[in-house]
Parts: C-alpha cells; structure tokens; sequence
C-alpha cells in the first residue's frame, strides 16, 4: 500500500475511535471544536495513460490542470499534452484572440497582458484571415467562412457551410455546435441541431438563416472559437466532415489540435503531436474523435491542426511543431489567463 493509502487508513481509523468514544461518554468537550472533514472534488479522471505534468503547473491556481500521454494510441507514437480547466472557476478567463496579422503562438502568449497559463492554436485560416470563427465578450472578431466553392456538374459552385464550433456563456456553461453568421458582415451567429445537408458531388444546400437548417436559433454564448469538423456531439461520436465541406488528411495520421466540454462542465485543450518519428506521429480525424470521447467529451471540435498545432503552457512549448520550419504562424488562438 502506498502513503496516501495508509493515510487514508490511518484518517478513517481515527475518525472512527473519535465518533465511537464521544458516542460512548455520551458528551463532547465543549473547549474542542468539531472534527470538519473537507472533500474536495477532483477536477477530473482520465485515463490511467495521462499523468499529471506537475513541472508545469508552478503557479497554477485551483481549477487549472496539465496532463501528459506518451503511450501509444492504436499503435501509434503518441506525445500529447491536455489542459483541464473548470470555466467557472472566478480566477479563470477563457479568451480568443485574432492579431491583426498571422503571428506564432508562442508570440501571441507572449504579447497577452496580465498573467496567462495556456495558449493553443485556434481555428483555419489564410493569409491575414481567419476562416473561422472568433468571438470574445459578445464581439465577433471575425466569422466562419460563409461560402467556399466546389466543383459540382463541372462546375465551380457556391456552397454554405455551417461549421463546428466551441462556445461559452458568460456564466461558463459550455456548448459546441454548428453554427453560421447569418446576415452581412459579421451577422448574428445562429446555432442549428445538425450540420447543413452538403456534401462534395451533390447540390448545396440552401444558405442557412433563421429558420433553417433544423433547430435555428441564435447562439447564447459570449466567446467562441471555431474550427471544422465536429467531433463528438450529445456524448456520442459524430465527425461531420463531409457535411462541413472540410477536407484536412482526415484519414491521415497528423499533428491535431481539439477542445471539447465534460459532462461536469469541465474543459479539455488537446494538443497531439505529429510527423515526429523521434516523439508522435499523429492521429486522423476518428482516432481524434474518440480519443476526446475516451477522456470524457460530451462535446468535442477539431481545430486547425498540422503544422499549426502548437500548445504553449507556462511558457514552454509543449509538442514539437511538425513545420520543418517551426512554428507555423496562426490567425487565431484561445488564451486562458488570470482573470
């Protein structure tokens, strides 16, 4: 038996004798006060293969994790880092953030004020664009892509996609969910129950709008990240790929990047490393999906992964960039820092 299990004896033993002995004279001493046993709840339980990484956390308050797995999943190499945090811990802020032009993330954890623990990549995007969703404090900074074309009967054709998305209230309840701007410019961001019905080589769906696809309604969340496919939806695994147009090696094993919600509200920031051969040689999108599932996803979204894929914790990077170059420079990354 290990010490905190003989501890643990040892406590319930002599919690025991102090009951049974003030049970037996029949009255307390009135000069000590009552035995007052605190239980804390465990921020999380994951699976036996992630270990606390401890050396990273100097400084952390409550409510804020790090996690490590370096053994293999489905065979594979694996180097992945995860951070649980609780959102409505009051020391807590969840931010997105959007430079004004593609910078490392690594740089944009360094120029973010205040005190900061964590910066992961965020959603897709171009030169100087996101592609994806990003909104803090009721203010969208920037969209999900409201159309792309493909070919469809040899022609190059409009298609609107509704894309995953991870989003947070301002009480910290968390949701993930397809999602559309709806209207010009930055529109109003509406939430649908299920994906819009495209799919590459038939017609596209109409646009969506208020009233459609299924279950339109504008999104009650404050801040949110986007990014494409969705992974895990109502506790089980969905990856709606073809349904969001989003081809990115989605069977390939590469470097992937998540986040997702527990079913006690707790959230999960994924970085899984990749094209490594000396550390982790990636997942593809279902390995992905279920993966967030196993560590107890209830919700899960991909975000931009590849060479983008970059974790910064305490101020040290985490997964080796799987760029020959490096880090890649990113449009979008979500930042948890000190309130």
């Amino acid at each position: 038996m290990n010490i905190r299990g003989i501890f643990k004896h040892v406590f319930s033993y002599s919690l025991m004798a102090g009951m049974l002995l003030t049970s037996c004279s029949g009255k307390k001493d009135p000069a000590k006060p009552d035995l007052v046993v605190v239980v804390e709840e465990e921020l999380i339980k994951l699976p036996s293969d992630w270990v606390k990484a401890t050396s990273l956390m100097s400084g952390f308050p409550k409510g804020i994790e790090v996690y490590k797995r370096t053994a293999a999943y489905n065979t594979k190499a694996m180097n992945a880092y995860c951070v649980v945090f609780d959102p409505k811990s009051s020391d807590l802020e969840f931010k997105p953030v959007l430079p004004a032009a593609n910078k490392k993330v690594s740089d944009l954890y360094a120029q973010e004020a205040g005190t900061k623990y964590v910066c992961l990549n965020g959603g897709f995007f171009g030169t100087n664009a996101s592609y994806s969703l990003v909104m803090y404090n009721n203010a969208v900074l920037a969209p999900n892509i409201k159309s792309l074309n493909r070919t469809y009967n040899t022609v190059s054709t409009a298609y609107y996609p509704t894309r995953a998305t991870f989003g947070m209230a301002a009480d910290g309840t968390t949701d993930v969910s397809w999602v559309y701007n709806v209207g010009t410019g930055n529109g109003v961001v509406y939430s649908y129950t299920a994906p819009a019905a495209n799919e590459i080589n038939t017609a596209p769906a109409a646009q969506p709008g208020v009233s459609s696809p299924a279950g339109a309604t504008i999104w009650n969340v404050t801040s949110a990240i986007g990014g494409s496919p969705m992974l895990v939806k109502n506790n089980q695994v969905n990856v709606t790929d073809k349904q969001e147009l989003i081809d990115i090696d989605n069977t390939s094993s590469r470097a992937r990047s998540a986040i997702g919600y527990t079913a006690t509200g707790k959230v999960i920031l994924l970085a899984v490393e990749g094209n490594n051969s000396a550390g982790g040689t990636g997942l593809n999108l279902a390995e992905l999906a279920t993966l967030m599932k196993e560590m107890g996803c209830v919700g899960a979204v991909n975000l931009d992964g590849g060479g983008s894929t970059t974790m910064m914790v305490n101020g040290q990077q985490t997964v080796k960039p799987s760029d020959a170059a490096g880090e890649r420079p990113v449009m979008s990354a979500i930042v948890i820092k000190k309130k």
